[in-house]
């Protein structure tokens, strides 16, 4: 049954942002954090989040609005947040086979074949999400 859930989108629906454009991930590990608008926690580690999504090579930076408004929504939050990375446009858990996080922040680490890694619970921080990515290339994953 772990055929049917590639990571390397190869039958799997490709990823979304919330204005339809697809997600180009191969060859790069995911870091899929969950956020709300109105998580204290999220808001303090939304900083921490874009500036690694700037500097860390071989890796893409996703959002999800944990509410899922419509997107004009979401695009207002995003700019109220600061958020500078890509907001996905659906929920993406099913595509690794995980529940919806219960608890914000949460973010899913996603291996560059596509298959999930780990979930991080809590605010993370540069060295945190340094060292999740860290921890792949140790795997091999």
């Amino acid at each position: 049954m772990t055929a049917a859930t590639s990571g390397c989108d190869s039958g799997a629906e490709p990823l979304a942002d919330i204005d339809g454009n697809k997600i180009e991930t191969d060859g790069r590990v995911l870091l899929v954090n969950y956020w709300a608008e109105w998580c204290a926690p999220c808001r303090e580690e939304i900083p921490e989040l874009n500036r690694f999504a700037r500097e860390a090579e071989g890796v893409l930076v996703l959002g999800v609005n944990y509410d899922q408004p419509p997107a004009e929504a979401t695009r207002k939050q995003m700019k109220k947040l600061g958020i500078e990375f890509p907001v996905l446009s659906a929920d993406p858990a099913a595509r690794w086979e995980q529940a919806r996080p219960t608890v914000l922040p949460s973010t899913f680490v996603i291996g560059v074949d596509g298959h999930w890694r780990a979930t991080l619970v809590g605010p993370q921080t540069e060295e945190s999400l340094h060292a999740a990515v860290a921890s792949l290339s140790a795997e091999g994953g």
